[in-house]
């Protein structure tokens, strides 16, 4: 009776945040049955603009059968492995996403390309499988476009097919998703509905346009940073912008006045969250390899506006600053040889938190240009227990409570009860960096223990100090997962030497515990788990507990 109270008390921590058109949505997508509409496809737009190199993603078809995605490597042998029960939901995804038309040196493989989609169509049965779904769908319709804007003839028969997959998706939007995921429908039915010509696609374009309008101002918030405040997709929500801009010219259609100064402010947002490296820092999913890289996005960016803006570098913040995102909850402090990159933020929208993490006041530390204090990143999607591993406390750089996670995540893609974070503040004077805050998602646990955490940035020095407050007796984790180029050269007592790249760093805690150095495990990418080391700081006790650590370089 216990463990139906407690799963019910979860689902309705997780349920009532949902949108109405969210329950709605979600009774249309698994009761609607769309139609198959085999009617003839309109003819083409002429394109009166020039058409731009997008952004580029790594080779993933290595041969003509030979797929590598998300670091796992198949043979589509067969009809039935486009829908390979022993491969991940994800991998299949990425299969028939068809990323590789417009991926680097894609006009060496253009030959493969055609046959490959010559089997999708033959392959695919009409309404049937994962290609048929809308997300899969979405991305592949725009990479069809895309790929034949680039100057690869379409023929009339891949023409019937485009046709008939943006009539199916169009009577099948994910609004009961949302996010990420409606906002790929509405570029997908833009793409087609500028791509086609005629009254079909006409409705196909407004309805785009209409969706995209208004998940534009939904999803970018006012300090330029998407609203499930993930690096990852912040980079993909960037990059379809790019895109539509660069449709838009293709066309000779007016660009919306909105989209120019959206991408300004994306592009000065991921400015702030890379590393010296030039990669994104890991806040909720991210990792990299989903994307093009930086670099490449920073580059298209280039071509498309006509300068050399936006390009950016970590050299543009000079050799100290202070850069405070209030509206996502993400800081940026550097200075000289160190950068950090501060999480304040709530866990995602309240409505979508699918890709959120237990990481409430976790950060991340680069010292002389190379990551020393990591959040562990994200391998798998899913719903086993290394999906749970990743998005748990334990996996980040904060405060762990009772062994517990400090947003209730579960399941692949879902978050019960979430931490609120309060009591925010910031202060730069002179030489000296304060950041704080607090959050209450362990105010659950019996005494209703609160975490608050300062950073203290000074010249070769961060102090940072946790005080967790409440009542009665916890065990307390203070987490520091260490990049895997980190090394813990010596271990004495609450004093850790840590090396990288030929410089030494010093980890002094101060409080009633002990300094351990566990095995832990990196994930940069998916399908990619690196071994590594975290330290962990055990303290146990009344509260009022303070942990106080110092870093020195």
């Amino acid at each position: 009776m216990k463990a139906i109270l407690t799963k019910g008390v979860r689902y309705w921590h997780t349920l009532r945040y949902l949108r109405s058109v969210q329950i709605v949505g979600r009774f249309q997508y698994f009761f609607r049955r769309p139609e198959i509409d085999y009617s003839p496809a309109g003819t083409l737009r002429v394109v009166s603009g020039n058409w731009v190199m997008p952004a580029r993603r790594r080779q993933s078809m290595l041969a003509e059968k030979l797929f590598c995605f998300l670091n796992e490597t198949h043979q589509i042998a067969s009809s039935d492995d486009w829908n390979n029960k022993q491969w991940s939901k994800l991998w299949l995804y990425n299969l028939h996403y068809f990323d590789d038309l417009c991926a680097l040196d894609a006009d060496q493989r253009a030959d493969w390309h055609r046959t490959l989609i010559d089997r999708w169509i033959d392959e695919n049965p009409a309404g049937k499988g994962n290609g048929w779904e809308p997300y899969p769908s979405s991305l592949r319709i725009v990479n069809w476009i895309k790929w034949t804007l680039a100057g690869n003839l379409m023929e009339e028969r891949w023409l019937q097919s485009l046709a008939l997959q943006v009539r199916f998706l169009f009577q099948n939007l994910e609004t009961h998703i949302m996010g990420n995921h409606l906002f790929a429908n509405a570029k997908a039915l833009l793409f087609a509905g500028s791509f086609f010509d005629g009254n079909e696609a006409k409705i196909w374009r407004a309805t785009g346009c209409k969706l995209i309008e208004q998940e534009l101002a939904e999803q970018l918030l006012a300090d330029g940073g998407n609203f499930e405040l993930s690096t990852m997709y912040h980079m993909i929500f960037l990059e379809d912008m790019l895109d539509l801009t660069n449709l838009h010219c293709a066309y000779g259609d007016s660009v919306p006045d909105e989209f120019e100064d959206s991408i300004s402010s994306m592009y000065n947002w991921l400015a702030v969250m890379c590393h010296p490296d030039g990669e994104i820092s890991f806040f909720n999913d991210a990792a990299l390899g989903i994307t093009p890289s930086v670099s490449e996005v920073r580059e298209y960016g280039a071509r498309l506006l006509g300068s050399d803006k936006p390009a950016f570098s970590n050299d543009e913040f000079g050799e100290r600053c202070f850069v405070d995102l209030p509206v996502t909850g993400y800081s940026r402090v550097q200075m000289g040889a160190m950068v950090a990159i501060i999480d304040r933020a709530a866990i995602g929208p309240d409505y979508l938190p699918g890709h959120a993490h237990a990481d409430t006041l976790s950060f991340e530390l680069s010292l002389f240009g190379q990551r020393v204090v990591v959040n562990s990143g994200t391998s798998v999607y899913g719903s086993d227990a290394n999906r749970q591993q990743e998005r748990s406390t334990a996996a980040h750089s904060t405060v762990v409570i009772d062994g517990q996670d400090s947003s209730e995540v579960w399941s692949g893609f879902r978050v019960a009860r979430r931490a609120s974070v309060f009591d925010c503040s910031a202060r730069q004077l002179e030489g000296v960096v304060q950041l704080s805050a607090c959050h209450n998602g362990y105010k659950r646990l019996p005494g209703e223990p609160v975490h608050c955490r300062e950073w203290l940035f000074e010249e070769g020095l961060l102090t940072m100090t946790d005080t967790i407050t409440g009542t009665g007796v916890h065990q307390i984790e203070s987490v520091l997962p260490l990049h895997p180029e980190v090394k813990v050269r010596v271990l004495e007592g609450n004093q850790a030497t840590l090396e990288v790249g030929g410089n030494n760093i010093v980890v002094t805690v101060d409080g009633n515990g002990g300094l351990n150095d566990v095995k832990s495990s990196y994930h940069p990418e998916f399908g990619l788990s690196v071994e590594s080391r975290r330290l962990v700081y055990y303290s146990s006790g009344g509260l009022p507990i303070e942990i106080i650590t110092r870093f020195h370089w």
